[in-house]
C-alpha cells in the first residue's frame, strides 16, 4: 500500500478464480479516465500505442479483468500481467520484467489524482503501458532490462531508473514536427498527454549517456523529454551494451538538475 496525503491506497485482491471486485465508483473512475485519455490520443500517441490499444479493446464503462489484457499480449509477445501491491521493491520490477510479466497495482486513482498520480495504479500500468507491450521492440527492450537489473548492483539500478524514465515511462518519438507519445507515465496522465507536445517542455534527441545522467523528479510534471527516432530503436537499445554505458555514466556522475526541479 501507498499513502499520499494522508490517504492509503490498498490494493484489490483477486478471488480464487483470479476474479478483482470493484465498487462501482472506482469503475466510474476508470470510465472518466480512459473517456478523458482516449480524447486526447489522436495527435499525439505513437501509432504503435494506438494499433495496441485496438487490440486490448479496452472496456471504456468498466475496469478490465487482467486475464482479459493476458490473452491479448500472449498472443501478440507472450508477455502478461503479474498483479502486484502498488509499487514493490526494484528486485522484484525485474524479476518480473525478466521473465515477461509486467506488474500492475490492482488498485485505481482517487478523483482528487486524476492529472497525476506518484504511485503506478490500474489506469497508469493497462491504459499506459499494456497497449504498447504487444510491440516486440517494446517488449524485448522490457525484458532485457529486466534481466539486465537482476543482476546489477544497487547503485547500478539508480541509473538504470533513468533509462527506463526516459523511455518506458516519459519517451517520446518521431522527428521536431511529427513528435509522439509512447512514454505510459504521460499517456495514462490527460493533462500531461497534452503538455507533452505543447511546445513548453524541452525536447532533447536521445543520446544514451545523456539520458542515463539526467535526475528527474516523480512528484511533478517533466520538463525534460528524450526523443527516440521511432519504437524499433528500442530494439537497437537492448542490444546495446548498456550495463557499459551505466559504468561510465556512474563516473562522470550526474548533470545539474532542470531548475524547475529545486524547488
Amino acid at each position: 500500500m501507498m499513502t499520499r496525503d494522508n490517504y492509503t491506497y490498498v490494493a484489490r485482491q483477486a478471488d480464487e478464480t483470479g476474479f478483482i471486485s470493484y465498487p462501482a465508483d472506482e469503475h466510474s473512475i476508470w470510465q472518466a479516465l480512459i473517456t478523458r485519455q482516449q480524447a486526447a490520443l489522436p495527435g499525439h500517441a505513437c501509432q504503435e500505442y494506438l494499433d495496441g490499444l485496438a487490440k486490448l479493446n479496452l472496456p471504456l464503462n468498466r475496469i478490465p479483468q487482467l486475464g482479459e489484457i493476458d490473452q491479448v499480449l500472449i498472443e501478440n509477445t507472450g508477455w502478461r500481467t503479474a498483479p502486484v501491491p502498488a509499487l514493490i521493491s526494484f528486485g522484484r520490477f525485474f524479476e518480473l520484467l525478466a521473465n515477461k510479466s509486467f506488474p500492475v497495482a490492482t488498485f485505481i486513482r482517487r478523483r482528487e489524482d486524476f492529472d497525476y498520480i506518484q504511485e503506478p495504479d490500474i489506469f497508469h500500468e493497462i491504459a499506459g503501458h499494456c497497449p504498447l507491450l504487444t510491440h516486440p521492440a517494446f517488449a524485448t527492450f522490457n525484458e532485457t532490462y529486466g534481466k539486465l537489473g537482476l543482476q546489477a548492483t544497487k547503485e547500478e539500478r539508480i541509473f538504470l531508473a533513468r533509462l527506463y524514465w526516459f523511455t518506458i515511462e516519459f519517451g517520446l518519438v518521431g522527428s521536431a514536427n511529427q513528435r509522439r507519445i509512447y512514454g505510459g507515465g504521460i499517456l495514462s496522465s490527460p493533462a500531461e498527454t497534452i503538455y507533452a507536445l505543447s511546445g513548453e517542455p524541452e525536447y532533447r534527441e536521445f543520446n544514451l549517456m545523456d539520458v542515463l545522467r539526467t535526475p528527474y523528479r516523480i512528484d511533478r510534471i517533466q520538463p525534460i523529454y528524450y526523443v527516440l527516432d521511432d519504437i524499433d530503436s528500442l530494439f537497437t537499445l537492448a542490444k546495446s551494451d548498456l550495463m557499459q554505458q551505466v559504468h561510465i555514466a556512474m563516473e562522470k556522475g550526474l548533470f545539474d538538475p532542470h531548475p524547475s526541479l529545486l524547488s
